[in-house]
């Protein structure tokens, strides 16, 4: 009987955590995204014009999300510094962005290890046959190291991020 009211007592004193506004915030026609910040902990990738949030995006990672890349295969997302370096509109992951991984220090580190330190690393949406999941794709993380939205939500960003945007991806 004790457990069963100890049971009750948590329950009630679960408090749910107040969704962030940005989530549904709408990105303003010819507004530049100038700087995209990953927090992998959280899956949460925020945009920014002029280090003003404009938008909030759940994301899924890497099939092996926790630490940094170290080399071709072992299904991380990156971590550190980076700049948008393409832009795909014919991509098989919808549209993709192409973050400039690895960085001259990612193949140093790959070196020492005696490994590839991979590439092609994405901002990217769902392939043909996918989109139907929309925001349910981000229940695991199941990319080779690449960063997911839904088709929507690449689309809503595509137009607004230049090559050369700044991109940080945090532990």
């Amino acid at each position: 009987m004790a457990s069963f009211f100890g049971y009750v007592y948590y329950q009630n004193k679960v408090v749910t955590q107040p969704i962030d506004p940005l989530y549904d915030a709408n990105i303003q026609i010819g507004q530049r995204i100038d700087l995209i910040v990953i927090n992998k902990a959280q899956r949460s990738m925020t945009v920014y014009h002029q280090n003003n949030p404009l938008k909030k995006y759940k994301i899924a990672l890497g099939f092996e999300p926790v630490g940094p890349k170290q080399q071709q295969g072992d299904g991380k997302t990156p971590e550190g510094i980076y700049t948008i370096i393409d832009k795909n509109p014919k991509s098989m992951f919808h549209l993709s962005l192409k973050i400039s991984y690895p960085s001259t220090e990612d193949i140093l580190n790959a070196k020492k290890l005696g490994v590839s330190p991979g590439g092609d690393i994405m901002i990217h949406g769902l392939s043909d046959g996918f989109q139907w999941l929309g925001k349910m794709h981000t229940q695991r993380d199941w990319t080779l190291g690449c960063i997911a939205l839904s088709n929507d939500e690449i689309e809503e960003i595509y137009e607004h991020v230049p090559v050369g945007t700044k991109i940080i991806i945090n532990p």
